[in-house]
């Protein structure tokens, strides 16, 4: 299963020419591989519409994915290992939620689709797989 990252879904929203988003496009065409929509990815991604019309669009398509929550105390643990561990490397995440997606993933054996350079160290450090990689 793959989930996709809000980084990738905000860019698919704005139609930006991404590699990322033209994977996406292909995947929700062809239908064939199960997309996960992690929670805190729907929240990332829906609170950036400025204008209802384009809200409600988007919704009716996220709600046709598997929405499942990416919280509960494993998630949260493991996310606060991947932190621990990535920040006595040195490394820092910007973002609390992309770690809490990551361990989501990880925990999981979900892959990911993103386009954000916080993935990359826990891809590299700490076992998140990444689609296309």
């Amino acid at each position: 299963m793959l989930a996709v990252d809000s980084s990738v879904w905000i860019d698919f929203f704005n139609a930006r020419d991404t590699a990322q988003r033209a994977e996406l496009r292909r995947l929700l065409d062809d239908g064939h591989t199960r997309l996960v929509l992690p929670d805190l990815v729907l929240y990332e991604v829906l609170r950036g519409f400025r204008e209802e019309r384009a809200l409600r669009q988007a919704r009716l398509l996220l709600q046709t994915l598997s929405v499942e929550p990416c919280g509960g105390e494993d998630i949260a643990l493991a996310a606060a290992e991947h932190y621990r561990h990535l920040r006595a490397r040195g490394i820092t995440i910007r973002s609390s939620i992309d770690v809490m997606i990551a361990a989501f993933c990880i925990e999981n054996g979900y892959l990911l689709l993103h386009s954000d350079r916080d993935y990359d160290a826990l891809a590299r450090y700490r076992g998140l797989r990444v689609w296309g990689q």
